[in-house]
């Protein structure tokens, strides 16, 4: 692309399109992608960039995988959309199928959505109308643990974190949930005491408990011991209270199990999952649920689940999604996890104790660097761009969650970069 036309694009950028947690316009350009292919994003300037970053996550099989351009193609050949209402077709009930076999056992109900934050609405939503169903509307809250996030919609705000979260601009707006404090990365009495505490003071008026877990995404990137998850198990179960996983971040092996929930051997009664379900081609979302809360649900006043997205079980997304799945089966993702996961603590590990550094943590493919102040996040990023990485720090964290298909001198890259990052930001 010449000059003038990458500058004409920009200053349409500029003037016209908002980007995600920004102002209008910009304090700064982005960076202009005109193709991707593998790890690497290829910039209008023709620089190219190893993708630190999975595309927020989602991207796990890096950019035109053979095998989910050909779902994608050979679907769109048959039909892009339907409409899900009084319909069904073949790419859905596979994929809904399919979910129900690898996720934690008793989740045999599949609601399709198109986003994740929709995923945690529809979660939420279940959770509410089948309380109301068996009898106990009374409890309408929900509880949770600080520094989690589960998405931009009201719903999913309220339990974020209410303090530290992004979303504090809405203190006073959204409905006041229930919170206990961070859970820590060791096992501590104290603290699983303290979410038994919470469960009983406040059953009655409880819903359901939701967490991110083993691993909280975009509200820290902080880790925690799965043997919270088995307490929060056993005290939801014990008071008749709903238990979710928003597995939307920690889906499909980025942790190094294929679920959160694994780590812990636990099954919530509703899960929720996206960004990774479709290796990043296309939006879409699913809610799992157990019998038992499909049927309070169906049997209640509103004889269903009052929700429906248009684009809900969308075929392109769906077919893909199921390609994805394919890959993923036979525990393909293990080895390549693994190796990212040392390439990580190799090359992370050195920052630690270096100025400016609060902490390092590895887990799986995930690579944290947290800093003792506010990144500067034009310099960080620009710096590991000079490297040749691609990073979106936030906050005090500059973080990595790279495609499975990231080979051994690419993550060694995506580290140097975030040292470049480290030292600029």
């Amino acid at each position: 692309m010449s000059p003038a036309g990458r500058d004409e694009l920009i200053a349409l950028d500029r003037a016209h399109v908002w980007h995600p947690y920004g102002p209008m316009p910009g304090r700064s350009d982005p960076y202009l992608v005109e193709s991707a292919e593998g790890v690497r994003l290829r910039l209008a300037d023709g620089r190219e960039l190893v993708d630190g970053m999975s595309s927020w996550w989602a991207a796990i099989h890096g950019y035109r995988n053979p095998v989910l351009d050909a779902a994608l193609a050979e679907q769109a050949g048959r039909m892009s959309h339907v409409m899900f209402g009084g319909l069904t077709h073949e790419p859905a009930i596979a994929l809904a199928t399919e979910l129900v076999e690898i996720t934690p056992a008793g989740l045999e109900h599949v609601f399709l959505c198109d986003s994740g934050s929709v995923g945690v609405e529809v979660a939420i939503k279940m959770a509410l109308q089948a309380q109301r169903a068996l009898g106990r509307p009374g409890r309408q809250r929900l509880a949770t643990w600080r520094g989690g996030y589960h998405g931009d919609t009201f719903h999913p705000m309220s339990v974020c974190d209410p303090v530290g979260g992004m979303h504090s601009l809405w203190t006073g707006v959204l409905t006041a949930q229930v919170f206990a404090g961070p859970p820590p990365a060791e096992f501590d009495e104290a603290y699983a005491a303290e979410l038994v505490t919470m469960i009983e003071r406040h059953a009655d008026e409880i819903a359901a408990v939701i967490v991110e877990p083993v691993v909280q995404g975009a509200g820290g990137m902080r880790f925690h011991h799965p043997e919270y998850l088995r307490v929060l198990r056993e005290a939801t179960a014990a008071h008749g209270i709903f238990l979710i996983f928003d597995e939307i971040a920690t889906g499909f092996g980025r942790t190094g199990r294929f679920f959160g929930a694994d780590h812990a051997g636990v099954s919530p009664d509703i899960m929720c999952l996206g960004k990774a379900l479709t290796g990043g081609y296309l939006t879409l979302a699913a809610t799992l649920c157990t019998a038992a809360v499909a049927e309070a649900i169906s049997a209640g006043e509103g004889g269903g689940l009052a929700h429906g997205p248009t684009f809900m079980g969308n075929p392109l997304a769906c077919a893909v999604a199921g390609a994805s799945l394919r890959l993923l089966r036979g525990e393909s993702w293990v080895q390549p996890v693994r190796k990212i996961e040392k390439g990580l603590r190799d090359g992370l590990e050195p920052l630690r104790g270096a100025p400016g550094v609060a902490d390092v943590r590895v887990l799986g493919a995930i690579g944290v660097v947290q800093l003792d102040h506010d990144v500067d996040i034009p310099r960080a990023t620009a710096a590991a761009v000079a490297e040749g990485v691609w990073l979106r720090p936030f906050r005090d964290l500059i973080y990595t969650m790279p495609p499975f298909v990231t080979e051994e001198a690419d993550v060694a890259r995506i580290a140097a970069g975030i040292a470049a990052a480290v030292a600029a930001g």
